[in-house]
């Protein structure tokens, strides 16, 4: 079955406060090679089926108005992987 995978991240100009604490993590770790983290959410849509460019386009949708929170997020990837 194939799956459209949607991915969702904060605003590049907002605050991460979970990114900065894996961040932090990292560091103290000396896990210097790493300068920043960013967390963003994954949504596995599975389809039933082919998925047209009408399934696709109701994905995008979706991501755009239910997934997300355009105040404070960006939609960065909507993808069909089987």
């Amino acid at each position: 079955m194939p799956t459209i995978v949607v991915d969702v991240m904060p605003k590049a100009e907002l605050l991460d406060p979970q990114g900065k604490a894996v961040s932090g993590a990292l560091a103290r770790r000396g896990q210097d090679a790493f300068t920043s983290v960013r967390i963003g959410k994954r949504f596995e849509l599975t389809v039933d089926g082919e998925v047209t460019d009408e399934i696709l386009a109701t994905a995008r949708q979706l991501a755009d108005e239910i997934l997300s929170n355009s105040v404070i997020e960006d939609v960065v990837g909507v993808e069909v992987v089987e």
